[in-house]
């Protein structure tokens, strides 16, 4: 549910600048710098090149595409890749495959620069079996994962040997289960140590969580089941625990953590700064409890260095790494690292002791929104924020001892909208991001802290854009200010009145309202909706991921269904009220949890809402994964505990449906799965609802797969919003 698939074009054109900079990669991550932060990395046709970002003519080729060509087969095509920590090594990913959302399996080749040898990883392993190799730290050994088992091999010799031997589908070493995937972002399970000695690894047992049997009824001439480990909210959740194992002697010594492995996570591994410490996050099961253990490998004992507690949940790195929670951000002392917290009301950094002591280091009314750099030797930490408007995006620094009173803003102040940076190790220099909601991506080398243009795009919003997003702030009867962007027909007549269609989301996901190019476009849409004649718009409420600080945010703990979908119609209920406003043509539209709320605003605003368009909806909260809907809505273990889960479900006030509504879902999605569908399907039948209903047989939750889906998906879209709310100023 947490993906808004309706603005996947955004999302994608975000990653192709980043990649364009940088690398393609099994895990999500940043740029693939040099050591000394002047050069990186990236792919090309003709292999892998040293970029200068000094110098923009300088390209040097590290590895051609013959180096990269195993003899008697093609050249590798690569996915991925990264250098061991002595840069003689290369290792490589390639033919990939999915696994759930990302194809983080795949075959690993190493490339030997002395040698110039090319050999590949696994001999005997299946083909395209191999998850999240690393080159160990001496770089004499790499290990993966392949078969739920944890491996090492020997680079020189070739020899394999394994260091688990117990994995399975259900018990699983050195990756995750479904849910760690999808709501914790957990994808490669084990570390090296810092002496190349150990491996510390998660072990998740799923053995008691019951498969959800997803039915393919297309791919045989008889209906075959697909079994996903899905703990729906309610159902005790995977145990997790973390081992050490040792390369020599393959024995595991498991961190005796305090706290049942079934009703804590831990989310968060690492090493510290030496090979007989590692570092760990557990959260417990409803997530606003917060505890950070040292664990000892000699003994296996732990003990907690912190401990956090919030009325409602507890955000992981992930939100504010985008996407990513792998690293613990160490100080070079060993003894002290950085924190995020949100305690004080905004999230905020912290520097925080083995001994707990914190040291507030961002300071002020304003959330961090990203930790872009700790430039250690010069004493700054780099941040995005923005602490004047919630749709957009600035370069920030403080000083890293907390003296600073308020944060230095770097960006340039003549270029409003949102800006991206990947900035090196050395903190000086950043590959920089810009656009705006009319202004096209633009991509730049800057000189930090000067902040000085070294290379790439002459930055400078689009003076000459027309029919240009509107932003605007509307105030609900509730005393709500929310933020708002709407696009207005290309011919507008203000004497006229024309239909409005509003695109949701409204949970804690994602945003909706942000100052970005390809805000203001319909990727659902066959044609261009201004010329059409339609105004197309979003407004964002409490509970959306905005940096207004935690109370905005948190709002909507055990509300998700009741208080975002009342500040969506709040807000809308004003707008109808604009002279140049349709009410008799107001349409909503969403996918996911965007669908959820399409559904909400649908049947429990029916005087507002005349048309709706929802897709792989959550229909009923309780039938949804534990992690996400217990985070948002708490625990439910009793009839207590599910009321509000119900009270929030579009099932529960599909009978008041009185408008249009067309309902789209993949019968394969292992996310939202099809039983939300015949759930919702069953309660509008029994109180004879009317309404029009888009079966994708075996798609998943992006219905993207299969010949033909897409663009039937925007023409059926589109159809369906001209019949039953017709463009045009009347």
């Amino acid at each position: 549910m947490k993906l808004n698939y309706y603005r996947s074009g955004l999302a994608c054109l975000t990653l192709a600048l980043l990649l364009s900079f940088s690398k393609v990669q099994a895990q999500r991550g940043g740029t693939n710098w040099a050591k000394d932060g002047y050069q990186y990395y990236r792919t090309t046709q003709d292999g892998i090149e040293e970029l200068d970002t000094r110098d923009a003519a300088k390209k040097t080729v590290i590895l051609t595409k013959e180096m990269l060509t195993p003899p008697g087969k093609p050249a590798l095509s690569v996915r991925g890749f990264s250098f061991s920590d002595d840069g003689t090594k290369a290792l490589i990913f390639t033919n990939t495959k999915k696994v759930w959302r990302y194809n983080t399996r795949g075959d690993y080749w190493v490339y030997d620069m002395a040698a110039k040898t090319l050999k590949q990883l696994g001999a005997g392993k299946p083909a395209s079996s191999l998850m999240f190799a690393k080159i160990s730290p001496d770089g004499s050994k790499a290990a993966y994962v392949s078969g739920h088992n944890i491996y090492v091999e020997d680079l020189a010799t070739g020899d394999i040997k394994s260091l688990t031997t117990d994995g399975s589908t259900k018990l699983i070493n050195g990756t995750f289960d479904w849910a760690y995937e999808e709501e914790f972002d957990c994808r490669d399970g084990f570390r090296w140590s810092p002496d190349s000695r150990l491996i510390a690894y998660w072990q998740i047992d799923a053995r008691k969580i019951k498969n959800y049997l997803m039915l393919n009824t297309t791919d045989s001439i008889y209906p075959f089941t697909v079994p996903v480990e899905y703990p729906v909210a309610g159902e005790d959740p995977s145990s997790a625990k973390v081992g050490v194992v040792d390369i020599s002697s393959a024995k595991t010594t498991w961190i005796d953590v305090p706290g049942d492995n079934v009703q804590h996570y831990i989310p968060r591994m690492e090493w510290t700064t030496n090979s007989n410490e590692i570092i760990l996050e557990q959260l417990n099961r409803a997530q606003n409890q917060s505890r950070i253990f040292v664990g000892n490998v000699s003994n296996g004992t732990a003990h907690v260095i912190r401990q956090e507690d919030d009325k409602a949940w507890i955000d992981g790195k992930a939100r504010w790494n985008e996407g990513n929670p792998v690293g613990w951000d160490w100080l070079k002392d060993g003894k002290s690292f950085i924190w995020v917290s949100e305690k004080d009301g905004w999230r905020h950094v912290y520097r925080v002791t083995t001994e707990g002591k914190e040291t507030l280091i961002t300071k002020g009314n304003y959330d961090m929104i990203k930790l872009n750099c700790i430039d250690e030797a010069d004493g700054y930490l780099y941040f995005t924020a923005s602490p004047d408007n919630a749709t957009q995006k600035y370069l920030f620094r403080v000083k890293l001892n907390g003296s600073s009173k308020k944060p230095e803003r770097l960006t340039p102040a003549d270029l409003p909208g949102t800006h991206s940076y990947e900035i090196s190790p050395n903190g000086k220099i950043a590959l920089h991001s810009f656009s705006n909601s009319y202004t096209k991506p633009e991509r730049e080398i800057v000189g930090l802290p000067v902040y000085k243009h070294l290379s790439g795009d002459t930055l400078a919003v689009n003076k000459g854009a027309k029919n240009k997003p509107e932003f605007f702030k509307v105030k609900t009867v509730d005393g709500i200010e929310m933020d708002g962007w709407m696009v207005k027909p290309t011919h507008f007549d203000s004497t006229k009145k024309y239909p409005v269609v509003f695109t949701v989301y409204a949970e804690p996901a994602g945003q909706t309202v942000t100052d970005a190019y390809g805000v203001g476009r319909n990727g659902l849409y066959v044609g261009n909706m201004a010329d059409d004649g339609y105004i197309y718009m979003s407004v964002e409420g409490r509970g959306a991921p905005s940096p207004k600080g935690a109370e905005w945010r948190k709002s909507i703990y055990k509300n998700i269904g009741i208080i975002n979908i009342r500040d969506q119609a709040m807000a809308a209920k004003e707008i109808i009220k604009w002279p140049f406003i349709d009410s008799s043509r107001v349409a909503v539209h969403g996918w996911s949890g965007g669908g959820s709320t399409t559904l909400n605003l649908l049947f429990q605003y029916p005087d507002i809402y005349k048309t709706g368009i929802a897709v792989a909806a959550v229909g009923w909260q309780l039938s949804y994964d534990n992690i996400y809907q217990e985070r948002y809505m708490g625990v439910p273990t009793d009839d207590a505990g599910r009321a509000p889960f119900i009270k929030g479900s579009p099932v529960t006030y599909a009978k008041n449906l009185r408008g249009n509504l067309l309902y789209i879902h993949g019968t394969g999605d292992d996310n939202v799965h099809y039983r939300n569908a015949e759930l919702l399907i069953n309660e509008l039948i029994k109180y004879n609802r009317q309404f029009q209903l888009m079966s994708y047989p075996n798609r998943t939750h992006a219905i993207s797969e299969g010949e033909g889906t897409t663009e039937h998906l925007r023409t059926l879209f589109t159809k369906y919003l001209k019949e039953h709310c017709p463009p045009g100023g009347r």
